[in-house]
């Protein structure tokens, strides 16, 4: 059976009935969308604050690859395993984008026998989280270019407007454009462009945010442009702050589901941990928190990116103590690793695993000399993994100084993840773990990319136009406490999304920097990274249908 179709014969429980069984959530409390997924009141999170937090544990990858590693898919496997071992135990995932699911990757809520369902509604309009972010910021570029056309009292520089707006869909073509067009009555022409939802300031503000209030302060942070003598312009400046909040005072509230075993799960927030900081919401994880006495939360694409963002800014920011990381990775990925085509994944291949294990090697000396935590590594079972390729992965693993485990949840759900399960409590319970940061906050912002560049990606050092230095200086002296959000590639170390394995004494080379001064970081964009994706040739959306009855196939 397909993701979709084993999803779809799901026995589910009604989500109302589930909350109150599992964590005691009053039905008076939960707004309902449809049976099988709601949302929390922030009265009943409010109400959770005086009691103790659980045991966080995050679960990242190695450096992704076209074979896919299983990243969500092990997360809630694991979620399920503890809760069958009797550990109360609450998962926390990110929201998918509807670019990804047109695009090349799919559905994004797991696989086989360990997803969260309702499938299709979470990887399509779910409970409209996204319609509402890119409603509140396609709401403010519309009042920049509206205050512009009636006279412009803030003196916003047309040239110097920062601020684009955002499609939740991969489309090139509005990557760069010109507006007002048509006359005087259409306003003002000028070059704008669109970034997809996922990378907007607005989606890492919603993440970030511990209130409303807190919601709408960050919003009136956010820097849209310019006046000619380069001084910034503000949404609370334009008076859109409030209306923004508005449009988000219901998306903020974390969304309820269930995994196929009927375990409670949150899903709240923004993917995307290439071009974005990639994590779920800080109120989603605190609530989790409150509830749960562990809590199995992911970050996107590799440790590089979405653990590093994880630890330097979510964690930063939200006062987070992760206790231990999971490291997920598979044959085929480090088979790719070490220099395997994609056609040639299935047959065994001991030398190229072999060589492929550097990559690991990488992401697991980061996760415990850089964020300082203890990991286990989760070999994600495949059907085409030889019992050779297995040991040997196993052999390399325990020369590397970690304990790994074969997990089977794809095919088995949570009693394939049990052994692993096992693992991570051991690892964790009676024991206090203190992640570090990568970097301090006093660091200026042009050494805290550096640091990021040479200790976790292995680089040389990093290079930039004279403008993106000069401009990385006239922040540091108004924005220098703030944390960086790299933007890079995915599939490399480095900017070359061709460079396999754990590349070293590469340049990273930034080629711009944007200010997110209401989420607190600025964005490095290094290499040709894009912040709105294009579709591939063969896009996903050509097997998505719908048939007479309304059920939907080709989904993943």
């Amino acid at each position: 059976m397909s993701d979709i179709e084993i999803a779809q014969a799901a026995h589910k429980t009604p989500i109302v009935a589930l909350a109150g069984q599992q964590y005691g959530i009053p039905a008076e409390h939960l707004v309902p969308y449809g049976h099988y997924k709601a949302k929390v009141s922030l009265d009943f999170i409010r109400s959770l604050e005086d009691l103790s937090d659980g045991r966080l544990i995050l679960v990242t990858a190695i450096s992704p690859t076209p074979a896919g590693e299983g990243k969500t898919t092990t997360t809630v496997g694991l979620g399920d395993a503890m809760n069958l071992l009797g550990k109360r135990t609450l998962i926390c995932l990110r929201e998918p984008s509807l670019g990804p699911c047109f695009g090349v990757k799919g559905g994004a809520a797991g696989g086989g026998y360990a997803q969260v369902v309702p499938m299709e509604d979470i990887n399509l309009h779910f409970t409209g989280d996204f319609h509402a972010i890119g409603a509140a910021h396609n709401l403010l570029a519309a009042m920049i270019d509206n205050h512009i056309t009636h006279g412009n009292a803030l003196d916003i520089d047309p040239r110097l407007i920062t601020y684009k707006r955002v499609l939740d869909m991969n489309d090139r073509a509005l990557r760069e454009i010109v507006i007002g067009l048509g006359g005087v009555a259409n306003g003002f022409v000028r070059q704008d462009g669109f970034d997809i939802t996922v990378a907007s300031e607005v989606m890492a503000i919603f993440c970030l945010a511990t209130s409303i209030k807190d919601l709408k302060t960050r919003l009136g942070r956010i820097v849209v442009g310019y006046t000619p003598t380069r001084q910034p312009v503000t949404a609370a400046d334009l008076k859109a702050h409030g209306a923004m909040a508005a449009l988000l005072k219901d998306a903020i509230s974390p969304n309820l589901v269930q995994t196929l075993e009927n375990n409670l799960a949150i899903v709240h927030g923004g993917p995307f941990a290439n071009i974005a900081h990639g994590c779920n919401s800080v109120i989603a994880t605190r609530t989790a928190l409150k509830l749960a006495d562990y809590v199995v939360t992911e970050a996107g694409f590799g440790a590089d990116l979405g653990a590093e963002k994880f630890i330097d800014i979510k964690c930063r920011m939200a006062g987070l103590q992760p206790q231990a990381v999971v490291l997920v990775a598979t044959v085929r990925a480090l088979k790719y690793h070490g220099g395997v085509a994609v056609a040639d994944l299935g047959q065994e291949n001991l030398v190229a695993l072999a060589a492929g294990c550097t990559n690991l090697e990488r992401h697991l000396n980061n996760i415990r000399e850089h964020y300082g935590l203890p990991c286990v590594v989760s070999i994600n079972h495949f059907t085409q993994d030889t019992p050779a390729e297995i040991a040997l992965l196993q052999e390399k693993i325990a020369e590397l100084g970690s304990t790994s485990v074969v997990a089977r949840h794809w095919a088995e759900g949570g009693a394939g993840a049990t052994e692993l399960a096992r693992a991570v409590t051991a690892m964790i319970d009676g024991k206090t773990n203190q992640h570090r940061m990568v970097y301090p906050d006093t660091l200026p912002l042009w050494e805290k990319i550096e640091t990021v560049a040479t200790r976790i990606y292995g680089a040389a050092g990093i290079s930039a136009p004279a403008k993106v230095r000069a401009q990385l200086l006239a922040w540091d002296l108004t924005h220098g406490n703030f944390s960086v959000c790299i933007a890079k590639t995915q599939m490399s170390f480095s900017t070359d999304p061709t460079a396999r394995g754990a590349p070293t004494g590469h340049t990273l080379e930034i080629s711009d920097v944007r200010l997110a001064a209401g989420a607190g970081f600025v964005v490095a964009i290094a290499g040709d990274i894009r912040t709105m994706p294009g579709l591939p040739k063969s896009p996903a959306a050509e097997r998505i249908d719908v048939d007479d009855n309304g059920r939907i196939t080709g989904l993943f």
